[in-house]
């Protein structure tokens, strides 16, 4: 049968299709048997009984169900043979319909198909969201920390497994499962209207795949990759990582942090993993056509805003940092300001650097 206008063929709607087309064989199959035992029984009783006498004939028949003959076979051995033969084939038919159709509306798979429906529903509406691909240790500490910052977050896994194991340790959240390298997986997941895809991968060799895959599919969009062989990196970003991340090696600083500067690392525990907290140190690029280009940084008065502290300012063109900015200083185009903020905060500057257009992606309720 055709598709729907605007129904795309994702795994879900796949599946779905290829069990209703089985159930529907099925009972068709089904219909056909009961459809011939009523007409024999019918030929057999003709004269001495009714139709409905030929339908109880066939369900206590096709059931096995044993109630006694309502249609006598005693005098009548092609009746028999006829009975035999609709218990042979019915019975199979029965055992295989009955079963199927049992799982595909108690067990689930019905619901799990429109529940998969709406998620791909709420997926294609997003723009500006994060894709995180992997089943990693790694994989659930990035879904949840770009979750607090505010952010939509696609989580891509390669097995069903997988994501049963997502669910148990973030909860409900938008998901896809199939191999994030390939290109159909990564549409279904947003690909061209994403801010940025993380790599997070068991082998280093699939985040190469997944980056070279997001590239060619998004050539703008920010690719960051995770790595436990050192000689990796180069390959990565050579397949379009944008920058390669080694979780052991952040670890190893993070363990001699704790040891030499422990009440840095105690703050920097409770403003990133105390949920009380929702202080972020965050990246604020200044749009080229912004009303704040050519303003001070005392006009833009970030310092004066609940929730919101100016660390630097970067300019993206030499990669200089100003830290610590004087009121007095202006904002060229091309630079990003750092700050410590959270997501109530984070939102009123952009509010600030708007030009009269919405530049502020989409974001979850906070």
């Amino acid at each position: 049968m055709p598709r729907k206008e605007g129904l795309r063929q994702t795994p879900a709607v796949t599946e779905f299709l290829r069990v209703r087309k089985r159930l529907a064989y099925a009972l068709l199959a089904m219909a056909g048997v009961t459809a011939i035992g009523i007409v024999g029984f019918a030929i057999i009783g003709r004269g001495h009984n009714s139709l409905i006498d030929a339908i109880y004939m066939t369900v206590i028949t096709l059931t096995t169900v044993g109630y006694g003959e309502i249609i006598d076979m005693s005098n009548n051995p092609a009746g028999r043979l006829f009975t035999v033969g609709l218990l042979l084939l019915g019975m199979g038919i029965v055992a295989y319909t009955v079963p199927m159709l049992a799982a595909f509306l108690i067990e689930g798979q019905l619901l799990h198909f429109f529940s998969r429906r709406r998620m791909d529903r709420a997926i294609e509406r997003l723009s500006g969201h994060y894709i995180v691909c992997g089943q990693t240790a790694a994989t659930w500490h990035v879904v949840d920390e770009l979750r607090r910052s505010g952010w939509w977050v696609v989580l891509v896994v390669p097995t069903e497994s997988a994501s049963t194991v997502a669910v148990e340790r973030l909860g409900d959240l938008l998901r896809v499962e199939g191999d994030p390298s390939d290109d159909e997986v990564l549409r279904e997941a947003g690909i061209e209207r994403a801010a940025g895809v993380v790599a997070c991968m068991e082998k280093y060799k699939d985040n190469v795949l997944v980056a070279l895959a997001a590239r060619r599919l998004a050539p703008r969009v920010r690719i960051v990759a995770s790595t436990e062989t050192p000689d990796s990196e180069g390959k990565l970003k050579s397949a379009g990582a944008d920058a390669v991340v080694s979780p052991s090696h952040i670890g190893g600083l993070r363990m001699a942090s704790e040891m030499v500067r422990p009440e840095v690392t105690s703050f920097l525990d409770r403003m990133l993993h105390d949920p009380a907290s929702r202080l972020r140190v965050e990246e604020i690029p200044v749009p080229d056509d912004s009303s704040a280009i050519g303003q001070t940084v005392g006009w833009l008065g970030i310092n004066d805003l609940d929730g919101a502290l100016l660390l630097a300012i970067r300019d993206r063109k030499t990669g200089q940092f100003a830290f610590k900015p004087q009121p007095e200083q202006q904002l060229e185009p091309g630079v990003t300001l750092i700050t410590m903020v959270d997501s109530e905060g984070r939102a009123r500057i952009e509010r600030r650097l708007a030009t009269g257009r919405r530049s502020i992606v989409m974001r979850p309720e906070t």
